[in-house]
């Protein structure tokens, strides 16, 4: 079996401030990153790892300033590259925040797994984290879409034959990443505790650099050096170089 990953560009956001990404690092820039949803291709169906957000949403509640052609709604850009949501069995979210979640109810046969702290959480989150899981006043949140369809786990999880669930707190309490057995190469899908290239890279201070919203900062700590330890090639989840590259075999 040779398992594939793709890489989908499922929207792009403007003018966020940078040290949203790059934990205290680069005050009074602004950045535009990409909406990348994965797929992982070669088992018996077509896994997708995150779906993208809702364009309607954008402004109105997160007040964030995103473009998504037809050509990146999540069902066209799969239909364009021969998969059909249809065929889809399983869908991971490597978190419940709005961005990566907002989808899932276009994959009308899949179950959704999600970490159940994650879970727990969204449905709950403190104050300050309310708006990123759409847990608002008269609003639904998008993931609740496809509530019904979500299997919780609990830690490291195998998924599939090559496919297993990383538990990497830190960003969200029940964050996720998705290791993949390649052909040549160890992949990990590392969600949103890992943005950008530069935040695995590091800088002169640190080896990696945290993104700027987390619940709990020693826990992302010790995620990052998990990581670490599996001997892998991570992917980020909003770095157009992911999209540039495209596929990973």
């Amino acid at each position: 079996m040779s398992l594939t990953i793709r890489a989908f560009s499922v929207g792009r956001v403007f003018g966020l401030p940078k040290p949203s990404f790059t934990y205290l690092r680069g005050w009074g820039d602004t950045m535009d990153l990409p909406l990348i949803m994965f797929v992982i291709e070669g088992g018996d169906a077509p896994v997708v790892v995150d779906t993208g957000a809702d364009l309607s949403r954008a402004w109105d509640t997160h007040r964030i300033k995103m473009e998504q052609t037809v050509e990146e709604r999540p069902e066209v850009a799969l239909r364009s590259a021969g998969i059909n949501p249809d065929d889809v069995r399983l869908v991971v979210n490597t978190h419940l925040h709005w961005d990566h979640s907002s989808n899932n109810h276009l994959f009308p046969n899949a179950r959704v797994v999600v970490q159940q702290r994650e879970l727990d959480f969204a449905r709950q989150p403190v104050p300050w984290h309310c708006r990123q899981f759409e847990a608002l006043p008269d609003m639904d949140a998008a993931w609740q879409r496809a509530e019904d369809k979500i299997v919780p786990v609990d830690g490291d999880t195998e998924l599939a034959p090559g496919i297993t669930l990383v538990a990497l707190p830190g960003h969200t309490p029940g964050s996720q990443g998705v290791l993949v057995e390649a052909d040549t190469t160890r992949y990990l899908i590392a969600g949103d505790c890992v943005y950008l290239y530069d935040n695995w890279e590091g800088d002169a201070e640190a080896d990696h650099i945290p993104v700027g919203l987390f619940t709990d900062l020693v826990a992302y700590h010790e995620s990052l050096l998990k990581i670490e330890a599996l001997d892998c090639e991570v992917i980020p989840s909003h770095d157009f170089r992911v999209l540039e590259r495209s596929i990973f075999k």
